[in-house]
């Protein structure tokens, strides 16, 4: 074993910037000579230092550096009909069909609706799963709903101001009319919302009287859904995994920061 491999001292950082593609080892060594590195949230300039991948959380101008190879980030444009669920007990459409060619075990992060069609996570990174699901951290999901009716500009305002539901008030973070039809062909609107309570879109919809045709979900967090077939997946981008990354770990430093002392 060489010299930057030892695993008592861990590995020098620039070789881990290397083989996590971040650039080559000399443009790796320029970017932490430039300040522009840091290990556990601290800035690291030596060129000798050594971090432990499986335990040092790494960041290049404050884009998390996804060091742990093992972990798998799949984007799944889920097709209506099919069930969030890796085994479906009544023998509906589950997601193993799209899981199967990857050795990893993936689960989904989040749920849709089987009438509801769009980006869904697929992942074996438990961490990262909890911090994007969780209503807590406050991970925006962007729908385009299809709508029965004339959507007006007052019930747009309705929809952000709050409505009150049986679970309790609810509002959408943003709202827009896309498309209106005047001859009864109906609505088409986005929304924007951090609840992962169930079914909400459709619920919201339906207290304004606008009952939902056709749901979708276009954008999870950093994530789009952009031109994937429905019914097809792909891995994350480089890009899309540092995003991702710098999310959860943003969201996890936030809630673990305790809050000012009152003065």
């Amino acid at each position: 074993m060489n010299d930057d491999e030892r695993p008592t001292d861990g590995i020098r950082l620039q070789k881990v910037l290397a083989n996590a593609g971040v650039a080559s080892r000399r443009v790796a060594e320029n970017l932490i000579v430039e300040g522009r590195v840091r290990v556990n949230g601290q800035v690291v300039t030596e060129l000798g230092s050594r971090v432990d991948p499986e335990v040092d959380e790494v960041d290049v101008d404050g884009t998390a550096i996804q060091l742990d190879a093992t972990k798998r980030y799949v984007v799944l444009n889920k097709p209506r009909g099919v069930v969030s669920s890796m085994k479906d007990e009544r023998g509906r459409r589950d997601l193993r069909e799209f899981t199967r060619d990857f050795q990893e075990r993936l689960y989904n992060v989040g749920r849709l609706d089987a009438d509801t069609s769009g980006l869904l996570v697929l992942t074996n990174d438990g961490e990262l799963a909890h911090v994007l699901a969780h209503p807590s951290f406050g991970v925006t999901k962007v729908y385009v709903a299809k709508v029965e009716g004339k959507v007006t500009a007052q019930t747009i305002a309705r929809l952000t101001k709050g409505i009150d539901l049986e679970d309790g008030a609810i509002a959408a973070d943003k709202a827009r009319l896309l498309s209106s039809s005047a001859e009864g062909g109906g609505s088409l609107i986005e929304l924007t919302l951090h609840s992962g309570r169930n079914r909400i879109v459709r619920r919201m919809m339906a207290a304004v009287g606008h009952p939902v045709v056709e749901l979708v979900r276009r954008q999870f967090g950093p994530l789009h859904l952009g031109t994937l077939p429905v019914g097809r997946v792909r891995e994350l981008t480089k890009v899309e995994r540092g995003a991702l990354l710098t999310l959860a770990r943003s969201a996890t430093a936030d809630t673990a920061t305790p809050p000012p002392a009152s003065p």
